[in-house]
């Protein structure tokens, strides 16, 4: 869509710092096919470029190239990696004066639309794939690139490199989405088909909205300490836009969001791609404690990518700050080394050399938001992803509001019942627990429950077709003494293991769909999927639970909860929004919501659990990457 700018002009500049060996090209534009303005990136090479071409980073996205992290968030920069700090750092991205020191360049890119570069501002679309593409290809034909590029970066900066990969633009070697959602309807904005609006909400409104280009006073603005925003950017250089032109040159993904329900809207649609299309080689980086954002797109990506050489690993911590730790780094420069300079210490480029998975198992409670403490869980790594050795395991459900490997006996129909509508702020929800566990007990993998439920009472009885039921599922582990264990969320926040969710209006299946598995249902979420809910009717619903992982000591419980609403550990990723959930009309989903037990009504959640390795599990090559430090470092 056609744009409204100031006249646009040359607005690069030039600067080198002896001090941090470093020579910025600021404000460069780059052509892009999607549009006849042009991008901006700041590009940072090493010093001494002229004598030598370099391979080259490259991130692209709406936070602004020239915002200092430590504007953007002083809170977390200041907890980052003292390696990875300095006044050229910015919010989620590799750090300039690091990389250029180990022979990269770094060119971070703001995406059309905002910081410096003119144009319509439609985050995560096509076009954004479109121009970023164009970007990877501009990069690997500049005098000092040596034509190999590679993408690294966190959350926006991560989930962009799967589409712009699966587009497979020339020059591009390597991938590192960094906790970064695959999926855009799935992972991030309509979980089970239920908005999670609030997130939403507010990275529009504090980190991407007040970045438009032409927005006025923007140098100026403030936001709440402690959370991330758009603090300390530089005005439009080219001169600002009056508000109507800047809504006019906008789309509002919280407009969009709240509008469009299904993956067969143009909306959705137009975002989609086939990750099969992605060639390159890959490390997936996933975080436990992701549970409401980009832990199921790290993992699908790694799943169904059509890369040869891919690699999934699972780290633990907040969402910020693990990126930058100096074990991590010399993971991603060692894989980055192997593919853009064919410097392969560790042989990432041999297919079967290294195990393509390893994790961090979260065993014992070391707090919240505590590095040191999650430092301590131990590594280890696997042939496969999920686990060969998973032993799918049901965990029956019972109206004593038991969880158990075997069913009771049903002495009648009965039910467990819960008002709708709950919130985090009122929660309504039952919950099953397991007995004690009698001995150590490792789940690892992909969950999946199936309920039997309905929906009775509430306004417009009369009306059935109206009507309709959220379901939201936890996962929570409790010590021997019933006190749950919380594990660090994205902001450093106490989360249980896991969510998962559904709108029974939704709940229809593609069991004939290859990738439809036991462990992880598909669903298409059409327009065409929707089908009734009527009040009292039972249904029987297969609700799809986000990966997870934990070892459970003797004597400690697993519980399932029920809620039809946000519980606690939903943190910022709330599903509350009063459109898609009609709280004020207290129409659609108003009432009490059922879990139904009787002959033939099987309630249960299947867990992964991992049985031992076996000598012929343990890979023959057991490197562990973060401690190699002689054998990733440079030569």
């Amino acid at each position: 869509m056609k744009a409204q700018t100031p006249p646009i002009r040359d607005i690069s500049s030039y600067e080198d710092d002896q001090e941090s060996n470093v020579c910025t090209m600021k404000n460069m534009s780059i052509p892009v096919r999607a549009s006849s303005l042009p991008v901006r990136a700041n590009i940072y090479i090493p010093l001494e470029h002229h004598s030598f071409r370099v391979p080259v980073l490259v991130t692209y996205g709406p936070y602004g190239k020239d915002i200092p992290y430590a504007t953007f968030h002083e809170n977390s920069f200041a907890e980052v990696n003292p390696e990875h700090r300095s006044g050229y750092s910015a919010w989620e991205t590799p750090d300039p004066v690091f990389w250029t020191q180990h022979g990269y360049a770094v060119v971070r890119v703001d995406e059309q639309g905002t910081g410096q570069s003119p144009g319509f501002l439609d985050s995560m679309s096509q076009t954004t794939s479109e121009c970023f593409f164009d970007v990877i290809e501009w990069c690997a034909e500049q005098p000092w690139s040596t034509g190999k590029v590679g993408l690294l970066g966190i959350s926006y900066y991560a989930g962009s490199q799967w589409r712009v990969a699966a587009r497979r633009p020339k020059g591009l070697a390597a991938i590192v989405p960094w906790e970064g959602m695959s999926d855009y309807y799935r992972d991030r904005c309509r979980h089970g088909g239920i908005l999670s609006n609030t997130f939403i909400n507010y990275w529009w409104n504090h980190q991407v909205l007040p970045n438009q280009y032409g927005k006025a006073e923007r140098s100026a603005l403030q936001f709440p300490a402690g959370w991330a925003g758009i603090r300390g950017q530089e005005e439009t250089i080219e001169g600002n836009l009056p508000d109507d032109v800047l809504a006019q040159n906008r789309r509002d993904q919280t407009i969009d969001n709240s509008q469009h329900r299904f993956r067969d809207e143009e909306y959705y649609a137009s975002k989609d791609y086939r990750l099969e299309d992605i060639e390159v080689p890959i490390l997936s980086v996933a975080n436990w404690g992701g549970i409401s954002l980009h832990l199921r797109g790290n993992v699908e990506g790694y799943m169904h990518a059509g890369s040869k050489l891919k690699y999934l690993r699972f780290i633990t911590g907040r969402h910020d700050l693990p990126f930058y730790y100096h074990d991590e780094v010399l993971v991603q420069k060692s894989f980055l080394d192997a593919f853009l300079k064919g410097k392969d210490n560790l042989g990432w480029s041999v297919p079967g050399r290294l195990p393509p998975v390893s994790m961090r198992l979260r065993n014992g409670d070391v707090g919240v938001n505590n590095p040191e403490g999650e430092n301590a869980y131990v590594k280890r790594m696997e042939r496969a992803w999920p686990i060969p050795r998973t032993q799918y395991t049901k965990y029956y459900l019972n109206p004593e509001m038991g969880l158990d490997t075997h069913p009771k006996k049903i002495m009648g129909p009965a039910r467990c019942s819960y008002q709708a509508l709950g919130s985090v702020q009122d929660p309504h929800a039952v919950q099953f627990t397991t007995p004690p566990f009698e001995e150590e007990t490792e789940i690892t993998g992909h969950i999946v429950a199936h309920l039997n439920v309905s929906m009775t009472g509430g306004k417009d009885e009369s009306f059935p077709d109206k009507k309709d039921m959220d379901v939201f599922l936890t996962l929570r582990h409790l010590n021997a003494d019933d006190k749950e264990i919380f594990y660090t969320g994205t902001v450093g926040d106490p989360v249980p293991l896991c969510k998962g969710w559904l709108r029974v209006s939704l709940r229809k299946t593609r069991d004939d769909d290859p990738l439809h598995r036991p462990w992880l249902p598909r669903r298409e979420y059409l327009s065409t999927d929707v089908q009734a809910v009527e009040p009292g009717k039972i249904y029987g619903v297969d609700v799809e639970v986000w990966p997870t992982n934990v070892i459970v000591q003797p004597g400690q419980k697993i519980v399932l909860e029920i809620a039809s609403g946000d519980t606690q550990g939903c943190g910022i990723f709330r599903h509350d929004s009063p459109i898609d959930r009609q709280v004020l009309s207290q129409c659609k989903f108003s009432g009490w919501n059922h879990v139904h037990f009787d002959e033939g009504l099987e309630n249960y959640v299947t867990l992964p659990i991992i049985l031992p390795q076996k000598e012929e599990d343990i890979s023959p090559v057991e490197v562990d990457l973060d401690t190699n430090e002689e054998a990733i470092n440079d030569n």
